[in-house]
């Protein structure tokens, strides 16, 4: 497990492509393929680098041995009181785990826990703001991820988000809080 590097964009994008398509991606992922392999390099670029370098935003990959990737996660430093990723304020200090996935011939051999602990880790680590917990939303259609979400730790918050092009559906928040001191 390690973070994104600057220079890693083109295979952090291939990466992104290949997730968008998989048949879950319609109810894990808010963009779909065709929106995302329409955006021109620069995005890629400024995407990469931002994940790499901010003190607010990190992607962790799981490398193999061969170079490729299995796996990536996504951590998003969100502050209490400020805009959220869904447009409300946060009430927390917390960290928000996007972007979530390994490739199928990876899942079950225990990538997932590693990207998490790397993520939950960093997020632990921060010193300003103190983050307080993890947290992560996922469609409630997509079970297979809710079932590894709470293998890992995660409860249901009772929080909820309408899915935008499925007014039945909802995302469900899960999280973590930091451990005691």
């Amino acid at each position: 497990m390690r973070a994104v590097r600057t220079d890693e964009w083109a295979r952090a994008k291939e990466f992104r492509l290949d997730a968008l398509r998989d048949p879950v991606a319609p109810i894990a992922f808010l963009e779909t393929y065709e929106d995302a392999v329409q955006r021109p390099d620069s995005f890629w670029r400024e995407r990469t680098e931002r994940s790499a370098r901010s003190a607010s935003v990190r992607q962790f990959v799981a490398e193999l041995a061969d170079g490729g990737w299995a796996g990536s996660v996504v951590a998003l430093v969100e502050r209490r009181g400020a805009a959220d990723a869904f447009d409300g304020l946060s009430a927390h200090d917390q960290a928000h785990l996007v972007a979530v996935y390994v490739r199928p011939e990876h899942r079950g051999a225990g990538v997932l826990k590693e990207l998490f602990d790397a993520a939950t880790a960093w997020a632990w680590s921060l010193r300003e703001p103190r983050v307080e917990r993890v947290r992560l939303y996922v469609d409630e259609r997509n079970g297979r991820a809710r079932g590894a979400y709470r293998k890992l730790g995660f409860e249901a918050t009772g929080e909820t988000v309408l899915v935008d092009d499925e007014p039945s559906a909802r995302e469900l928040e899960l999280a973590v809080s930091r451990p005691r001191d």
